[in-house]
């Protein structure tokens, strides 16, 4: 799966801008809209520089830290089915890095400050693994193998360049081409239209027409600059205002249960698991989301956010979602780092109803989406949040829906579909990707290794729907009560394991039954304590001796044994003594007040006190006849 920062969010630019204009009405700001490019000098053949936009900046520096680090590439493998033109492909590829400057960008420092280089010009051999020779099932391995390791091969954002491509040959009429992008100049968005812009020129390359892609009104480098412009003065200080107070006080990071404890420092190592919900569940969920006048993307949130309320019992849950950041026209057919991260922050009350808990969701992300222009990296520099290597800053937890239409991807005389290939990598603790698809909603969990085990996810997965169930079932039921156990955990957890009846032999006590297992296993270990143990033959006899001697003592049938011990062999051997002298022993714990302790022995009527010589101190001897452990000699 790809980066989680890289998502498309669920509503289109025009969709976001007018969410914008109904939570702003008329206090919109006027934003100066000179978004125009910048000018070029290559006709010199001299590389230019620009500053970086804030999100790569952050990438930037997490790269100076770990330069190996492979969590910020964006891997793409494609099947082509039909006879592939490779020389097509490559200068169909050349052809669309010449288009967009940023796939001839290079970072480097220029005055202690990160910029953005971009050549003039960059030429991708198109590089061809030849895998023909191999069987069906060899190749598939190989493909898996390739794919993963194309996925985990780091960039050097230095020297470029910061695009990969390589087809796999399987025979005449198969192939698979595998894309990878680093995030610094990419985003899911832009991997599309890196694929549709390939397409065009190879169409025009192999009918020898002219590709009909119009030049660019602006290039990222464009964005960047515009972007340090106009985000500043009255404008930025609003943004930041409402972060600011809707992210007040310590960030509420997640302690969800875990199948291992927390590692000390993030090695971004995950995996993903996923299942396919029903269609009459989406529809359900669909239906839901337009009788509330919310959207599909506000519901499975909310709902998602009930999923870690009964898995933390935490109320103030903060969840981090991405956002495509193309709200205007000119950024629509660009390839490059758009996507911005937003924190949405809710309290979850057990008492209140799924729909009124909708209602909080919905309008926090109203609000979210009006004020969606702040960088996630400048929001993280403005709250300053305590660092901890071993988590994310703000968030550790976040969730996708893709419901974006795709176009199709039509090569003329070939046919190119998506190849699922695993990429053995995850940003966050959890990331709950929805995607629509035909057959119903698909719920893919991207979590950590590290933390989680597959099953444990794949359990979270069906808690998942079963709660969407009952959610679509009882939304006006409160959050605590609905069902978040599957029936078959619901019969092992509230019938199987509390049916605890067994048959017991009647009439005796627990001095009994030792005696009885002596007889079956007298070596076996029968009670530990620290580094001690004692087995049921040697537990059994010095039970005995205090047994007797408490009898000599006059310890019999309604006699009280006041019984003051630290926990330890020695608390057990007593216990077991006292029954086995037929009396009956009274707790008396040593660190309560010795007024307490008194008035136990007195209201008790106890004319024996059991102790162990360290305790004899603190306790009142005048009560009791006092006989200590230590003077009754363990049996040979």
């Amino acid at each position: 799966m790809s980066l989680p920062l890289t998502k498309i969010a669920e509503l289109s630019p025009e969709k976001q801008e007018l969410l914008r204009q109904r939570l702003l009405k008329h206090n919109k700001p006027q934003l100066q809209s000179n978004l125009e490019r910048q000018p070029r000098h290559f006709a010199t053949e001299k590389a230019q520089s620009f500053p970086l936009s804030f999100a790569q900046e952050r990438l930037w520096f997490l790269h100076q830290f770990e330069p190996e680090s492979t969590a910020y590439n964006i891997p793409m493998a494609i099947s082509i089915q039909g006879k592939l033109n490779f020389a097509a492909l490559e200068q169909s590829l050349n052809a669309v890095i010449q288009r967009h400057e940023i796939l001839r960008t290079v970072f480097s420092s220029q005055d202690d400050q990160p910029v953005q280089i971009i050549l003039p010009e960059l030429s991708l051999p198109l590089g061809i693994v030849d895998l023909s020779h191999l069987n069906e099932g060899q190749q598939h391995a190989k493909i898996q193998h390739l794919a993963l390791s194309e996925a985990q091969y780091p960039f050097d954002l230095r020297t470029g360049p910061l695009l990969r491509s390589t087809i796999l040959h399987l025979n005449e009429t198969e192939q698979v081409a595998l894309f990878t992008m680093h995030h610094s100049i990419s985003d899911a968005w832009s991997m599309q239209v890196l694929i549709q812009e390939v397409i065009g020129s190879y169409t025009a390359f192999v009918t020898g027409t002219t590709a009909i892609l119009s030049d660019l009104p602006i290039q990222y480098a464009d964005f960047a600059l515009w972007q340090r412009q106009w985000l500043q003065g009255k404008y930025l200080e609003a943004q930041l205002a409402y972060w600011k107070e809707q992210l007040n006080g310590t960030p509420s990071l997640l302690d969800l249960p875990t199948s291992r404890p927390r590692s000390a420092v993030q090695t971004y190592r995950g995996a993903t698991q996923s299942i396919l919900l029903p269609l009459s569940l989406s529809q359900g969920l669909k239906k839901l989301a337009r009788q509330e006048g919310a959207t599909l993307f506000m519901v499975l949130l909310a709902a998602f956010k009930v999923l870690l309320h009964r898995y933390t019992q935490q109320e103030d849950l903060w969840v981090g979602t991405p956002i495509a950041n193309r709200n205007r026209s000119q950024l629509e057919g660009l390839i490059g780092f758009f996507v911005n991260t937003q924190v949405l922050r809710t309290q979850v009350m057990a008492e209140e109803s799924f729909r009124d808990f909708l209602s909080q969701v919905q309008r926090i992300a109203l609000e979210a989406y009006a004020h969606q222009d702040l960088p996630f990296e400048q929001l993280v520099e403005a709250l300053q949040p305590e660092r901890d290597p071993s988590r994310n800053p703000l968030f550790d937890v976040m969730f996708i829906l893709q419901n974006a239409p795709t176009q199709a991807l039509d090569f003329p005389g070939l046919s190119l579909t998506p190849l699922k290939v695993e990429n053995k990598t995850s940003n966050f603790d959890l990331t709950l990707v929805m995607a629509e698809t035909e057959q119903g909603l698909k719920a893919q969990l991207e979590y950590s290794t590290d933390l989680f085990d597959a099953n444990t996810i794949l359990r979270m997965l069906t808690h998942f729907q079963t709660l969407l169930e009952g959610i679509v079932a009882q939304p006006d039921q409160c959050l605590a009560r609905l069902p978040f156990l599957t029936p078959a955990e619901t019969q092992q957890q509230l019938r199987d394991w509390n049916n605890t009846d067994r048959d017991y032999p009647q009439y005796q006590g627990i001095h009994k039954l030792i005696e009885a297992q002596v007889e079956q296993t007298p070596d076996a270990v029968a009670v530990v304590f620290n580094h001690q143990s004692l087995t049921y033959r040697d537990l059994n006899n010095r039970a005995n001796q205090v047994a007797h001697t408490l009898m000599e003592k006059g310890v019999g049938s309604e006699v009280r044994v006041g019984l003051c011990m630290e926990r330890s062999l020695e608390l057990i051997i007593s216990v077991l003594g006292i029954l086995k002298a037929g009396g009956a022993y009274v707790p008396l714990d040593p660190n309560i007040p010795r007024e307490r302790l008194n008035f136990i022995l007195t209201d008790a009527d106890i004319s024996i006190l059991f102790t162990q010589k360290d305790l004899i101190s603190s306790l009142p001897t005048d009560k009791a006849q006092v006989i200590l452990i230590e003077d009754i000699e363990p049996a040979e």
